[in-house]
């Protein structure tokens, strides 16, 4: 019996309201758990089994998630400002209302979530995969968004305002100049023809 803080860790618990605050629960098998509302600030939950666990309302700012199985997991409202969700696995996961500021999901996959009206201000969704994502109406002021696929995803009244250059801006911005030096390089051709002025 693997039990951490009094909680029995296993597939199926009941850990709703549980304070695992910073606990190692390192590949943790907690496929369909009652999380709701538990307290998992900072807890290590890298590469932890969470396949439809319910973590609605659960507090997880700050916990390292990377290579962590979310498949179809219920993160309704929850908070996860700060999380490390490298490489994580939330297919058809429901964020809804989800505080993501500043998470790290570089790599993860997202495909058929449901993320309207999460926070993901400053979030660093790098080769992200979104595809057929909902993203109604959520915040993307700030987010990290360079390869990441948004193919078929619903970004209907989302808030996209980056604050810095990817490199894929600064490629498609020096390929606008480059269009625009070769157009008035053309009109300069035409206007020195017409006027015989040398410009």
């Amino acid at each position: 019996m693997n039990k951490i803080n009094g909680y029995e860790i296993k597939p199926g618990a009941n850990l709703k309201g549980a304070n695992l605050r910073y606990a190692n629960l390192y590949r943790a098998n907690l496929e369909g758990a009652n999380l709701v509302g538990a307290d998992l600030e900072g807890a290590n939950l890298e590469g932890a089994y969470l396949k439809r666990a319910n973590l609605k309302g659960a507090y997880l700012k700050g916990a390292y998630l990377k290579g962590a199985d979310l498949v179809r997991a219920n993160l309704e409202g929850a908070n996860l400002e700060g999380a490390d969700l490298r490489d994580a696995n939330l297919y058809c996961a429901d964020l809804q209302g989800a505080d993501l500021e500043g998470v790290n999901l570089a790599g993860a996959n997202l495909e058929g979530a449901n993320l309207e009206g999460v926070n993901l201000e400053d979030a660093c969704l790098e080769g992200a995969n979104l595809v057929g994502a909902d993203l109604e109406g959520a915040t993307l002021d700030g987010a990290y968004l360079y390869r990441a696929n948004l193919v078929g995803a619903n970004l209907k009244g989302t808030i996209l305002e980056k604050k810095e250059e990817t490199p894929q801006d600064i490629t498609s911005l020096s390929q606008k100049v480059k269009e625009l030096e070769e157009e008035l390089e053309k009109y300069k051709a035409f206007y020195q023809k017409v006027t015989n002025v040398k410009l």
